[in-house]
C-alpha cells in the first residue's frame, strides 16, 4: 500500500505524458509564466537577454512602467518599476529563480510563477521546442 502510494504521482505523470503523446492534448501546467520585477528600463533588458541567453525562456515581454507600493523594513514605499512576463518549462522555474536572483540588483527580487492551465497549442509547443529540457 505504502509503495503504491508512493508511486502513484510518478505514475500518473507517465499516463498524462502517454495521453498528451497519443492524443497531442496539452497537459495543463508544463509551462509556466514568470513575473519579475526591475528597477528601470536598462535593468530589464539585462535580464531578459541574459535570459533569453540562457535559454531559460521562449519569450519575454518587457511591460512599460508601473506604479509600486509595497512595505519595505516596515515603511510604506512607493516606486516605478518595469515587469518582465516570462514564459518558459515550469521545469525550469527554480533554475530561472537562482539565476534571477544572482544577477538582480534588488536585495529581494520579486520572482513569481503561474503555470499555465490552457493556451493556444501550437504556442504552446512552440515554447517547449525554445526552451530544452532539463
Amino acid at each position: 500500500v505504502t509503495l503504491s502510494l508512493l508511486m502513484y504521482p510518478v505514475l500518473r505523470s507517465l499516463a498524462l505524458q502517454l495521453h498528451s503523446a497519443i492524443t497531442g492534448s496539452y497537459i495543463s501546467g508544463t509551462h509556466s509564466i514568470a513575473f519579475i520585477n526591475c528597477l528601470n528600463e536598462q535593468i530589464a533588458k539585462d535580464i531578459a537577454r541574459a535570459i533569453m541567453d540562457k535559454k531559460l525562456a521562449a519569450y519575454v515581454n518587457i511591460l512599460p512602467k508601473s506604479l509600486a507600493l509595497y512595505f519595505w523594513k516596515g515603511e510604506l514605499e512607493e516606486s516605478t518599476e518595469i515587469l518582465l512576463l516570462v514564459k518558459t518549462r515550469t521545469s525550469k522555474i527554480g533554475e530561472l529563480s537562482n539565476y534571477v536572483r544572482s544577477i538582480h540588483p534588488f536585495e529581494i527580487p520579486e520572482i513569481i510563477s503561474l503555470p499555465i492551465d490552457q493556451g493556444n497549442p501550437l504556442y504552446l509547443k512552440w515554447i517547449e521546442e525554445n526552451v530544452p529540457r532539463d
